[in-house]
């Protein structure tokens, strides 16, 4: 699985706009082919963070992502921020779930 996440800390006056942005690219139709997941959050103790985060099939689905229309317009919003967009792109080879969780609080 592959994931990109970005963060955006927006300007106060302008963190409507961005949210308008971010839910913009969310409801695309064309957000992107392999796509598994895509969500915004937002930070509990500052609503002017928020965080950017969808799942991809591949590689080169978030590849694609990545160089289109879309994350064009991502990128644009720069000037609605107090300092420069953060972007982690993250491959996880494996994954657990609540099997783990469950075996892990066994042991106590």
């Amino acid at each position: 699985m592959n994931v990109i996440r970005t963060i955006m800390n927006a300007i106060p006056e302008k963190q409507k706009e961005v949210l308008q942005t971010l839910l913009s690219l969310v409801v695309s139709p064309g957000k992107g082919k392999g796509c598994r997941r895509y969500g915004i959050y937002t930070d509990v103790e500052d609503s002017n963070v928020f965080s950017l985060i969808s799942e991809w099939e591949t590689r080169q689905h978030l590849d694609q992502y990545v160089r289109s229309d879309g994350f064009s317009v991502l990128l644009g919003i720069k000037s609605l921020l107090i300092e420069p967009m953060e972007i982690q792109i993250l491959t996880i080879l494996d994954a657990e779930g609540m099997d783990a969780v469950n075996a892990v609080r066994k042991k106590n």
